[in-house]
């Protein structure tokens, strides 16, 4: 999918690159050292011509532009904006400008804008634009060929379906030409009921330290383009950690698109529980909240605590059993010592079962 470029305005002077630089300073120094002053004279007027945009044949030349012409203050607009009723047909024109020595071919279309996987604005391919992008048309104009240095008006138009949907339909005026492409909005609005609304879901935390990011997804619930504001609240279970105040997020979510962000969160903890509240608003809508729950623990010192700790009990370990066999095991007790006999009287033997 194409992303939306900028339009180049005409008549933009062309800078001097690095080469031609070096070219002039090297031509410069020959003049210098052979002290031939009309030669330098000479050299000087060459490097005029070139910083004044002199014609030349440059890699990086467009060769033409487009934008929408200018209205009846003749006051530039930067994109096309339309609004009307289902079945109202809407016209307006279009610029192209050749800023080339040589005949420029363009060939124009209409296309549905969308939003990429990550916000950015894009338009959809011809056979896949089948709402505000197949709604215009050039006629017999789809196709112009610019004289040099010549600036063509094309008119166009929007037709607007019976029974089309109120809200907005984003669409482009897409040209073709010498190998790019460069698109300028439609922004056509329906008339009837519009509904600004929108959710956030999918939050978590991904990273760690200065990396340390949280992801989220956004979608348009509504009809109307939407410009979302973004703030994040984080609740430690040790203490205070701090979180993102609202700003403004570099993204105009179309309706029905749903996309996929990362916001930087320079602030997460090092060691701590947190409880991510993440509010996203726009204009007219009412605010949409997501949860998600973080550890964050330090793996690096927690591993390093661990095989400490393993390395000591091994090391108390093996003590204790050097210890041991080196003191020997308990000594057997002495045998008991025969009892003296009585006074006055022979030992004898008694055997048992005999009789007396």
């Amino acid at each position: 999918m194409p992303v939306l470029p900028v339009p180049p305005r005409p008549g933009t002077l062309r800078r001097l690159d690095a080469a031609g630089r070096s070219g002039v300073l090297a031509r410069l120094g020959a003049v210098r050292r052979s002290g031939v002053l009309a030669r330098l004279g000479a050299v000087l007027l060459a490097s005029a011509a070139l910083l004044c945009g002199a014609p030349a044949a440059a890699a990086d030349e467009p060769g033409w532009t487009v934008e929408p012409a200018s209205g009846r203050a003749g006051a530039a607009r930067p994109y096309f904006y339309l609004a009307g009723t289902p079945g109202s047909v809407l016209e307006d024109r279009l610029a192209l400008a050749n800023t080339s020595d040589r005949e420029r071919t363009v060939t124009l279309r209409g296309a549905d804008a969308d939003n990429t996987a990550d916000g950015a604005l894009a338009v959809r391919p011809a056979r896949e634009s089948t709402d505000a992008g197949s709604w215009i048309s050039f006629g017999g104009s789809a196709t112009v060929r610019i004289p040099p240095r010549t600036r063509a008006v094309v008119p166009f138009t929007v037709t607007v379906p019976p029974g089309s949907s109120p809200g907005d339909h984003p669409a482009a005026v897409v040209a073709t030409g010498d190998g790019r492409e460069a698109g300028v909005r439609v922004h056509l609005r329906v008339d009837g009921p519009t509904v600004a609304a929108l959710t956030v879901e999918d939050v978590a935390v991904r990273g760690e330290g200065a990396t340390t990011v949280v992801a989220y997804t956004l979608v348009n619930r509504g009809n109307v383009a939407l410009a979302p504001e973004l703030a994040i609240r984080a609740d430690g279970t040790l203490g205070e950690v701090p979180g993102r105040a609202a700003r403004a997020l570099p993204v105009e979510l179309l309706p029905g698109r749903r996309v996929e962000l990362t916001e930087p969160w320079p602030g997460a903890p090092v060691l701590d529980r947190v409880s991510l509240t993440v509010t996203v608003t726009a204009p007219g809508a009412v605010p949409a909240t997501a949860t998600a729950t973080a550890w964050f623990v330090p793996w690096d010192i927690a591993a390093l605590t661990g095989g400490g700790l393993l390395l000591l009990g091994a090391t108390a370990a093996a003590a204790l059993f050097l210890v041991r066999r080196t003191r020997g095991g308990p000594a057997d007790p002495p045998p008991p010592e025969p009892a003296a006999a009585a006074p006055g009287r022979s030992p004898h033997h008694e055997l048992t079962g005999a009789s007396r």
